[in-house]
């Protein structure tokens, strides 16, 4: 190549005259996927959503170059014709050089989404909630290519298609509300791919997304490269992708690239003390031993609970009565107290829906068990019950509310279940909660830190959590949870379902969202909450590393099926069943 792609240099990033990028560096080849890598608020987000100028009341400074094909690249674009939502690029108007950060923004609407695309983090606030997907894919095509409103749904429902989401057609009509979080995901890659662009812009690609998806996205994000040559700037926090999928890993801490070259010999020989941080960050075991523990009454059981929703039925048939999907078909298993059983599988596997049954929030059949007791939306006594089974969701920051302080998030359990309480002991006992997750107001709740542990959080001093360290917050209970990162949104999220002194705790996806070093952080936490309090988890998650690290039991999912279940090291080291067997070599 005589010139790559994109060519960045001394890119900065200010808000407010605070600079939160310092003079970044790197380029692309045509082709070259490249991972930015770093902790969340490492400033790769933002460096990426600088180029196409998408930061809102951001000073940018530097240049982003964006050169046209060569000779080499264009003639093999020239020869394929477009063909719906998968058309080429590549043309004599692609030629030349741009500079994404000076040329004008008529200029700019013309090269995003056609030339250079992107793929939001999460997409349950980049899909618009009032179209549904299909139509919002269909509005790339028309607006993009120039193609008729059939012409661009047919093209919509074969970009749904190839990302490998299950009856497109249908889907294609459904809401984002409608989907799951995997099956936006996959709505949001297909919008970004549906016009084939030159460079591809993934900001977490994968994140909802479970193993086995992952691997076929990074599939046909390679099958897309071989036939167009098209680039990705991948952002992740997940290193086994970066592994599978990347030539090149650039590494930011605070801002800076700290560290940049092929990923064999970045993940073999790291130069830099963070790189190294990130890579033995995978998440450690650290659980009460499988037999010292299991004595007593199970805190949850389920035999043949089923669950099922109604959907329409297409034509005159739909007018009289509606079908029904079943999610979740005859499961069965327990959680005995101080036990941790992990629920791993794929998108619309039944997981999540099977949680929200364990939550007594969806109606069921068959029979569910909390306490001993009968649980359901309609079972008697179900406060009395609600305050022993108590949830910590997949997003901190959409399941805390922004518009109360941490105290009154943390301590809103308490009005419900304990009304009686003051005040002041209402304080203190949400005071103690914060403390038990490691977050506290006092300076002296923090021993020795060490300088590089220290940062800062909204203009007051704060220290890092190692561990058991905690982190101290002047004013900590009159803050919002805008004020905090997202591992400790989730810190807050644990505390608040800490406080009414629940058996049972119903993980979400609870570390999907975080990134390799706060993940670890906040599994240390959980584990030692476990082995202090006795607690028992109910772990929803489609990361087997989480499920090494946490479970005790398994069960795999499929389909609304339970495929497998038992002791972990069985289940994930002797799989018996082949879907078993993809999950485990997937995430290897």
């Amino acid at each position: 190549m005589t010139h790559p792609l994109l060519q960045v240099r001394d890119l900065r990033v200010a808000f407010g005259g605070k600079e939160v990028v310092h003079g970044v560096n790197f380029s692309i080849a045509p082709g070259e996927k490249l991972a930015l890598v770093g902790e969340s608020g490492s400033g790769k987000t933002v460096t990426a959503l600088a180029l196409l100028r998408l930061v809102q009341n951001a000073e940018i400074t530097g240049s982003a170059s964006l050169f046209g094909p060569g000779p080499q690249q264009l003639g093999p674009h020239a020869s394929l014709p477009p063909e719906g939502a998968l058309a080429p690029r590549g043309g004599p108007s692609a030629l030349g050089q741009r500079d994404l950060l000076s040329i004008s923004e008529r200029a700019l609407r013309g090269i995003r989404g056609d030339e250079v695309a992107m793929i939001f983090q999460e997409p349950m606030t980049a899909l618009n909630p009032l179209f549904s997907v299909g139509d919002q894919i269909a509005e790339v095509l028309e607006l993009k290519q120039a193609l008729s409103k059939r012409q661009a749904w047919d093209a919509a429902i074969e970009a749904l298609a190839a990302t490998g989401i299950p009856e497109p057609a249908r889907r294609a009509q459904s809401f984002p509300h409608q989907l799951s979080g995997g099956q936006r995901q996959r709505a949001m890659i297909a919008m970004a791919l549906a016009c084939r662009p030159r460079l591809l812009l993934a900001d977490e690609p994968t994140t909802a997304l479970d193993v086995t998806l992952r691997i076929q996205i990074l599939e046909l994000l390679s099958d897309l490269q071989r036939q167009t040559g098209m680039a990705v700037l991948m952002i992740t926090h997940d290193l086994n992708l970066v592994r599978k999928f990347a030539d090149r890993v650039a590494v930011m801490e605070d801002g800076h690239l700290v560290e940049e070259g092929a990923v064999a010999c970045v993940f073999t020989d790291p130069q830099h003390a963070y790189t190294r941080k990130l890579i033995d960050s995978r998440p450690a075991r650290d659980v009460v031993a499988q037999t010292a523990a299991a004595s007593g009454s199970p805190v949850m059981r389920a035999n043949g609970l089923r669950v099922g929703y109604a959907v329409p039925i297409p034509g005159v048939r739909g007018w009289f009565r509606k079908g029904e999907f079943v999610a979740v078909k005859g499961a069965n298993f327990s959680v005995p107290p101080g036990r941790t059983l992990g629920i791993v599988g794929e998108s619309g596997s039944g997981k999540s829906t099977l949680a929200l049954a364990a939550l007594g929030l969806i109606p069921y059949s068959g029979e569910l068990q909390a306490m001993g007791r009968r649980w359901g939306p309609d079972a008697a006594g179900n406060q009395a019950i609600r305050r022993r089974v108590q949830v910590v969701f997949q997003d901190p920051f959409s399941s805390l509310s922004p518009r109360m302080t941490v105290e009154e998030i943390v301590g809103e359990g308490l009005l419900v279940h304990e009304p009686g309480l003051s005040a002041a002991d209402r304080r203190e006992r949400v005071i103690a909660a914060l403390a038990d997750v490691g977050m506290g107001e006092a300076q002296s709740f923090v021993a020795g830190p060490s300088q590089d542990e220290k940062h800062l959080l909204g203009g007051q001093q704060a220290t890092r959590s190692e561990g058991a360290r905690g982190q101290y917050f002047p004013g900590l209970l009159q803050r919002y949870p805008h004020e905090f990162s997202g591992g400790q949104r989730q810190r807050l999220a644990i505390a608040r379902a800490l406080i009414v002194q629940p058996q049972l705790l119903v993980l979400d996806e609870p570390t999907s969202a975080l990134d390799v070093t706060i993940q670890k952080q906040v599994l240390q936490l959980l584990q030692k909450l476990q082995r202090e309090r006795g607690l028992s988890y109910l772990l929803i998650t489609h990361d087997v590393d989480v499920i090494r690290a946490m479970a005790h039991e398994v069960m795999v999912m499929k389909n609304g099926e339970v495929l497998e279940t038992g002791p972990v090291d069985q289940v994930l080291d002797r799989p018996a069943h082949p879907y078993t067997r993809i999950l485990v070599a997937a995430q290897d």
